[in-house]
């Protein structure tokens, strides 16, 4: 199996490229994995809120195949602990899956037919964080999640 994650825009912060760069590194350690980066829609200005989900949709789902097992981060989804979510991996892996997909949208959440496309949505927290940082936090729970199923001393409960 290999896993990907798929963002909308560009990560435009220097500091949250280096993070990014480094846990995919160490994630591909584990795992074939990979970032795709689509080029987000320019502006939010005049364009309501609806129109933005469904042409940034249509440009994630360029990037979807039929069989991919495809996850939205979404505030709306299922909150996992560190071990929960290495928990939910391991499942995937036994699952026999070929791609597993990860989406961080926009900053307006998904569309509708987005969401009923996905298998599954994840919150990584309550909290609402920006979508930039949303990318480094998640590459550190996947990358601890999967220290985790290799037993190896990076989590401590």
């Amino acid at each position: 199996m290999k896993i990907r994650l798929v963002v909308t825009g560009k990560t435009e912060l220097a500091y949250i490229r280096e993070g990014r760069d480094d846990y995919a590194s160490r994630i591909r350690k584990y795992i074939p994995f990979e970032i795709t980066e689509i080029a987000g829609l320019k502006s939010t200005s005049g364009r309501p809120p609806g129109e933005w989900k469904k042409r940034e949709s249509e440009l994630i789902m360029k990037h979807i195949s039929p069989g991919d097992y495809m996850v939205l981060l979404d505030e709306h989804g299922k909150e996992l602990g560190s071990r929960e979510f290495s928990g939910f991996l391991n499942q995937r892996f036994a699952q026999g899956l070929k791609t597993l997909v990860f989406l961080i949208g926009g900053p307006y959440g998904f569309d509708e037919a987005l969401i009923r496309r996905a298998d599954f949505r994840l919150s990584l927290s309550r909290m609402t964080f920006p979508h930039q940082l949303v990318r480094l936090i998640f590459l550190e729970q996947l990358y601890r999640a999967m220290t985790i199923l290799k037993n190896e001393p990076y989590h401590h409960d």
